[in-house]
């Protein structure tokens, strides 16, 4: 066995060398963690990164946070467009006050990450008023509706409360989800294990089923997801996850 595959597969991961460690935990990291999750292929690392900064991010970890901030902004696996754009998804299906801190994590990781080259951190970019998408609230609603349908594979509710038509159908589907800087299949990356951390049966089902018949994820990947979500956010929800997986696997029209 190389005993060295661990060390270099987790220094790769995080941008940095892993800290010694002789407990149990710290070891299971090494050698689970690093030697057999984030080897493994089926996902990128670019995809990997999406679900783990979905799942520390919602777990509320501190050193986690900063460590995969910083290893995807220093690796270049995401630049700081999609950083941001990350920050503004995973606060519609995880809540701002997380999302705050994230954002706010991004800039010290950012501004960090460009003192450690002897560099002053570049600006943010400026956003113009286009990114906003159309103004017309009735233009909006329909693109909503259209986007709901075409994510989710089912029709949209109607706009019959405050949560539906300002929420979902104007602002998650008829802005969030059609912003430019993540694709549709990085968006699909951070939802799923969104809903799955947070316990959420039907949008767990909704969105899994989606994303598998789809096919912005096949099976393979949507496996190699389930894996690394269970790895950060615990094999309990992982098996929900997992369940939801083979319900609509099973359920795909050509099966």
């Amino acid at each position: 066995m190389d005993e060295g595959r661990a060390e270099r597969i987790g220094a790769d991961v995080l941008a940095s060398e892993l800290p010694a460690s002789t407990t149990p935990f710290g070891q299971a990291s090494r050698e689970f963690l690093y030697r057999d999750v984030w080897s493994r292929p089926g996902l990128s690392r670019r995809d990997r990164r999406w679900i783990t900064l979905t799942c520390v991010s919602a777990a509320d970890a501190p050193g986690p946070i900063d460590e995969h901030v910083y290893a995807a902004l220093a690796s270049g696996d995401m630049d700081l467009t999609a950083m941001l754009e990350f920050v503004l998804h995973f606060a519609v299906y995880n809540g701002w006050p997380k999302a705050s801190h994230v954002e706010g994590t991004v800039a010290r990781q950012w501004a960090r990450l460009h003192h450690e080259r002897g560099e002053e951190p570049p600006p943010w970019p400026t956003l113009d008023y286009d990114t906003l998408g159309p103004g017309d609230w009735e233009a909006r609603q329909a693109r909503g509706t259209r986007e709901f349908i075409d994510v989710n594979l089912c029709p949209a509710p109607p706009p019959t409360s405050p949560y539906r038509q300002a929420g979902i159908l104007n602002f998650v589907f008829g802005h969030v989800w059609q912003r430019p800087g993540l694709t549709r299949r990085d968006r699909r990356l951070i939802t799923v294990p969104s809903v799955a951390l947070c316990d959420a049966a039907t949008p767990l089902a909704s969105h899994v089923t989606s994303a598998l018949h789809s096919g912005d994820l096949t099976k393979e990947e949507m496996d190699e997801l389930v894996l690394q979500f269970a790895a950060y956010y615990g094999f309990a929800k992982g098996q929900a996850l997992a369940d939801a997986v083979e319900t609509a696997w099973a359920s795909r029209p050509d099966a």
